[in-house]
């Protein structure tokens, strides 16, 4: 149900942009005014703005002519499966924000935002795992934030980030299965 309801509002999202003249990905030449307005829409902090980047993001050809840059290396040299849990997508909209913002020399302005997205973006994953291993990756949420927050990197992650993350899992596992 929530992926369709995603579904909906990513397309909803574009048909509006589309409706008021934002996204024309057939536009011969698309301004610099139109490429901020979708690259805003795609790196805001809510699932709606999440889901209508990933839709792009799996139709990457239909946004041709606003020259964005796709390219990522996820979470760079920090894991993107830290502990099981998936951030490889959070890393790659992260790195598409960056990217983006940095060639329109608009980076400083949103780098903030593009964090907190990161972090929510984060959360949202965490959310999908058992409450029983779920505070282990918010914990690992946490700490790629902070990494990408104060360094602009989660390469800045430590493997004592990670081992902590790791405890804290086996703990709750254990007194999981002591219950």
């Amino acid at each position: 149900m929530s992926r369709r309801l995603s579904t909906l509002l990513a397309a909803g999202t574009i048909a509006l942009l589309t409706a008021i003249g934002v996204a024309t990905p057939a536009a011969a030449a698309v301004s610099t005014e139109q490429k901020l307005a979708v690259l805003s829409s795609w790196t805001q902090t809510s699932a709606s703005s999440y889901s209508a980047w990933n839709s792009a993001r799996l139709n990457k050809s239909a946004w041709t002519d606003y020259a964005f840059d796709w390219s990522t290396d996820y979470c760079s040299s920090s894991p993107d499966n830290p502990l099981g849990f998936n951030f490889s997508l959070s890393c790659y909209r992260h790195d598409f924000g960056y990217r983006n913002y940095k060639a329109m020399g608009q980076f400083s302005a949103n780098k903030s935002r593009l964090d907190s997205a990161f972090y929510a973006d984060l959360k949202r994953v965490c959310a999908t795992y058992s409450t029983i291993v779920r505070p282990a990756c918010y914990s690992l949420a946490w700490t790629y934030y902070e990494a990408v927050s104060v360094f602009g990197s989660v390469a800045a992650v430590q493997q004592a980030d990670l081992d902590r993350a790791a405890r804290m899992k086996a703990n709750a596992e254990r007194q999981a299965a002591l219950r």
